[in-house]
């Protein structure tokens, strides 16, 4: 999964835990970074402590000896003094000539290889070269460091008599068990933080985007064609305070340019409509037009013809008439539909009485069941069904058999009337067009059947939908709810 894809909150959710853990690793690395140099500090400091003890203490025996304090008499000085130096001090106790040869050691029950019987040159160089006189040699052997101080050794006089080497094991059980424990510790307390970072950051998160998430459904919501809601919110931050303003800023111009478009786009169908009907008026004006004209040129009182001939005239004068009213009761019905008078219909019973106006009798009318009740207006779902009923008579050639079938169900609480003819059926370039207003592939009307069925069953929250096919025939499905 991407990054990019996330969600802000779940960005927000995981950044947080990402810094707990980062924090937790980091403050652990210090921590071991931080403890090794302790220890190294610790067994550092620890080594000088013993080296100046076990000084004064061997320096306290040279002042008591009897012996004359020369480096060849040392062995004999510290012969049973040096056992009791490494007991005391818990330390190895070596001592060499200025030359770097063993001359005793507290190790002397052990078999020699165990103890260095001379002091390498390069430390020798050391020794002698540093300011201090003191050299500490760090080595790792069989995974276990050790540490070997050498300094010198000096009579009362300051005169150097021996080199003085105490080796060191760097035992670091106690300091392990230390450390053990205290990532044991520090390892509940991260748990426990992390825990509760994840609490905190789920909550911080769901808080951040909250708002965010309200203004995200706003916007899905906005619809030009509908009145939409601004957002109001007390308390918030700046940011999402200014984004809130934008939006309701954003709204607002959205009601003035819905309001404008409306308005331009009412002007434009009522001017194309016009345009329409005065087409579809002037189309009968012309016949009579050429009528009168005829009836007036050859008009003949004595003519005994005359009284044929007039009620010819007047047969095509009313009958022009009569498509003028036609027109203007069509555009009556589409511009200004009748108040909705809601009842409860049998909507079966409904549908086959309005289909005995028909008197076709290849119309056939199915019902899944006798009885239908929905909230519908009477008028409006007759209106409905003749103007589909009609569209289909219309939409068969005069070559085919026709067969009209008209059926009424009901699904999932709404009615479904269905109305399917063997026409011609409908064209690819002419689906979108079936419902304009002013389409019709007819030869005279208006074209405002189908957009009038459309207009009401959308007023119920209904659907219209159809399928067809070339020369097979078409059907269309009105869906309303039953209530």
């Amino acid at each position: 999964m991407k990054i990019t894809k996330l969600s802000l909150r779940l960005r927000i959710f995981f950044a947080m835990i990402f810094l707990v853990l980062l924090a937790s690793i980091l403050i652990a690395l210090v921590a071991a970074y931080q403890y090794s140099e302790e220890t190294q500090d610790y067994h550092e400091q620890r080594l000088e402590r013993k080296e100046k003890n076990i000084k004064r203490h061997l320096d306290f025996v040279i002042r008591e000896t009897t012996f004359e304090v020369i480096p060849e008499k040392l062995p004999l000085i510290f012969k049973d003094e040096i056992y009791k130096i490494a007991d005391i001090h818990g330390l190895k106790v070596n001592l060499y000539d200025l030359e770097g040869s063993l001359l005793i050691s507290s190790k002397a029950s052990l078999p020699l290889d165990d103890v260095e019987s001379c002091i390498q040159a390069e430390i020798l160089n050391n020794l002698s070269n540093t300011s201090g006189h003191k050299f500490v040699d760090i080595r790792e052997e069989k995974g276990e460091n050790f540490r070997s101080s050498y300094t010198y050794i000096t009579d009362q006089k300051y005169k150097p008599l021996a080199i003085l080497n105490l080796p060191y094991l760097e035992n670091d059980d106690f300091l392990s068990r230390e450390l053990n424990e205290f990532f044991e510790r520090l390892g509940y307390t991260y748990l426990l933080m992390l825990i509760t970072a994840i609490a905190l950051a789920y909550f911080l998160s769901k808080y951040i985007t909250k708002t965010l998430k309200t203004i995200s459904d706003k916007m899905n919501q906005t619809r030009l064609e509908k009145r939409n809601e601004k957002i109001e919110i007390k308390s918030t931050t700046q940011e999402i305070s200014t984004l809130v303003k934008s939006y309701n800023s954003m709204i607002d111009q959205i009601e003035e340019s819905a309001v404008k478009l409306a308005k331009s786009e009412r002007e434009q169908a009522w001017r194309e409509m016009a345009k329409q009907v005065a087409h579809e008026i002037k189309n009968p004006l012309t016949p009579m037009r050429l009528t009168v004209q005829s009836f007036q040129r050859k008009f003949d009182p004595k003519d005994p013809e005359i009284i044929s001939k007039l009620d010819e005239y007047s047969k095509t004068l009313i009958q022009q008439i009569d498509t003028m009213s036609s027109i203007a009761g069509a555009f009556s019905n589409f511009a200004k539909m009748p108040a909705q008078q809601n009842e409860m219909l049998n909507v079966v019973k409904i549908v086959d009485l309005a289909l005995d106006i028909f008197n076709e009798d290849y119309i056939h009318f199915e019902a899944e069941k006798e009885e239908i009740i929905a909230k519908f207006d009477r008028t409006q779902l007759i209106r409905v069904l003749t103007n589909l009923v009609k569209n289909g008579i219309q939409a068969i050639p005069d070559e085919k058999t026709p067969k009209i079938i008209v059926s009424v169900s009901e699904k999932d609480e709404h009615v479904v009337l269905a109305i399917s003819d063997n026409g011609i059926g409908i064209s690819e370039e002419n689906k979108i067009k079936v419902f304009e207003p002013k389409f019709t592939t007819k030869s005279s009307g208006m074209g405002l059947g189908l957009a009038m069925v459309k207009n009401i069953v959308e007023t119920y929250k209904g659907t219209i939908t159809f399928v067809t096919q070339k020369n097979i025939g078409t059907t269309f499905t009105v869906r309303f709810p039953k209530e």
